[in-house]
């Protein structure tokens, strides 16, 4: 399967680039997607973040190569793009539970991670109920906050903003200027290769930004999933879109933002959509 052969090549990739620096935007463009999607994709699809996986490979690596008569930690360091060995000791700790100056004691053992393998397995699973809408750009007003290029530091920023404005009338105040479809509050993550990534907590609307910013969501064709629940559901629904729809859907990522769409903003009972920006296969960049 194409898609799936495109996440092969990327593990290539990295393995290529393990020792001089691996361009999560040319992980993107080998897999026909942003940075971002390639990142969300690869978490979801190897139950480990992009970062962390990349840290594991480097540290099996370097394992051996300090098992080699005459090896310095230090030249490790620099050949694995540690600009210190302090933050090499940290890295190769996390991952080995000793320092790299342990390694080549008789009996001491350490971990080893192969590169991974993506496939497709077909099973029997709970039904996703989804429909396909195409929307003309629109309008958003609201409040954000720049995210970073890798996805898994955004955890840190995402949540307080939420808490923030729930706390000081923002939100109240947003949700009083919807006035245009999508009807709800929303998550929107702008996470392209064009433009400063940022998320937006927002509504769509044509009143008057009233102090607050703006951005104007691009036209675009989006693959809608509802659901419901507290705490990791929204999650763990972007998991099985991502795991378990797309491979076989027909579809790919197209290059628009990706939507959370809250109906319900009640954190105990949340009601939600997911919004991919989709295109057909053979049709995306």
């Amino acid at each position: 399967m194409e898609w799936i052969e495109r996440l092969n090549d990327t593990i290539s990739y990295m393995e290529e680039h393990l020792t001089d620096g691996i361009d999560y935007e040319k992980l993107g463009r080998i897999a026909c997607c942003s940075a971002y999607h390639y990142q969300r994709m690869f978490a979801y699809m190897a139950g480990v973040p992009l970062s962390e996986y990349i840290r594991r490979r480097k540290m099996s690596l370097a394992a051996v190569d300090l098992r080699e008569k005459g090896a310095k930690v230090i030249d490790i360091a620099g050949k694995y793009g540690y600009s210190s060995p302090t933050a090499f000791n940290r890295a190769f700790q996390s991952v080995h539970g000793i320092a790299p100056s342990a390694v080549k004691n008789e009996g001491v053992s350490v971990k080893s991670f192969p590169p991974i393998t993506f496939k497709i397995t077909v099973k029997g699973v709970e039904e996703m109920n989804y429909r396909i809408e195409t929307k003309e750009a629109f309008r958003i007003v609201g409040v954000s906050v720049p995210l970073y290029k890798d996805i898994e530091k955004n955890f840190t920023v995402i949540p307080p903003k939420w808490e923030e404005v729930a706390q000081n009338g923002t939100l109240q105040k947003l949700i009083g200027m919807m006035d245009t479809p999508p009807m709800g509050v929303l998550g929107v993550s702008i996470c392209n290769d064009k433009e400063p990534w940022r998320y937006y907590i927002a509504v769509s609307t044509t009143k008057e930004n009233d102090g607050l910013e703006e951005y104007t969501v691009p036209a675009a064709t989006w693959a809608i999933f509802s659901g419901t629940g507290a705490g990791q559901s929204i999650q763990e629904l972007e998991r099985r879109v991502v795991t378990e729809w797309l491979p076989t859907s027909g579809y790919e990522y197209g290059d628009a933002p990706d939507l959370e769409v809250y109906l319900n903003p009640d954190p105990q009972n949340a009601q939600y959509e997911v919004w991919i920006p989709v295109v057909k296969k053979g049709q995306g960049s």
